[in-house]
């Protein structure tokens, strides 16, 4: 029994030391080093930029910017109102694919305060002149479109060029493959582009 009681024992001890040696190795610097830096390096690129000097430098100007582009806004927004645009035949695709472009070019000007001049308006300040024309590529269908705006005297001012790339519909190839979606974002992106241009040439 003492002998038992005696083996117990420095097995216990021995096993006292063994912990003590682990926890040494946890707790040394090498160990703990990584561990804190890491941790530094994470919260430094999400907060000690944000405390940083450099940080509050960017967000002050950030601010800077919308306050110097709102003075322009109201400039944009007269030369908005103030344009008549006449929209001119669309050259090269079919009736189908022209009449949801035709009908989103009208229902985006309005939004974008743009006001459209029928085909015998005289008052027209700008003309605009599509040429569009398809690519097929395995199950997707291109549509490349070139617009020329012009004045009313027929010097072109100004260029928006583009292509949509979408999946072809009703197994079809050309124009019988785009879907009105497609010709509703080009129109989408061309009164937008408009809108643009316009608006640098007010500022």
């Amino acid at each position: 029994m003492r002998r038992s009681h005696v083996t117990t024992v420095s097995l216990l001890l021995a096993l006292a030391l063994s912990a003590c040696t682990n926890a040494k190795d946890v707790l040394e610097p090498s160990a703990i080093a990584p561990p804190t830096t890491s941790a530094q390096t994470l919260p430094a690129t999400s907060g000690s930029t944000a405390a940083a000097t450099p940080a509050p430098a960017p967000s002050l100007s950030a601010p800077a910017a919308p306050a110097a582009s709102t003075p322009t806004m109201p400039a944009q927004s007269a030369a908005l109102s103030k344009t008549r645009l006449q929209v001119a035949p669309i050259v090269g695709a079919s009736v189908e694919a022209a009449t949801p472009l035709t009908a989103e070019l009208q229902a985006r000007a309005r939004q974008r305060g743009i006001t459209l001049a029928g085909s015998t308006d005289q008052t027209a300040t700008h003309v605009l002149k599509g040429y569009f024309s398809t690519m097929s590529e395995g199950s997707d269908t291109t549509v490349i479109y070139v617009w020329d705006v012009y004045d009313p005297a027929g010097n072109r001012l100004h260029r928006i060029n583009g292509q949509q790339k979408a999946p072809s519909v009703n197994g079809g190839e050309g124009w019988a493959a785009v879907a009105p979606a497609t010709m509703q974002g080009i129109a989408d992106q061309t009164i937008d582009q408009f809108a643009a241009w316009l608006g640098g040439q007010a500022g």
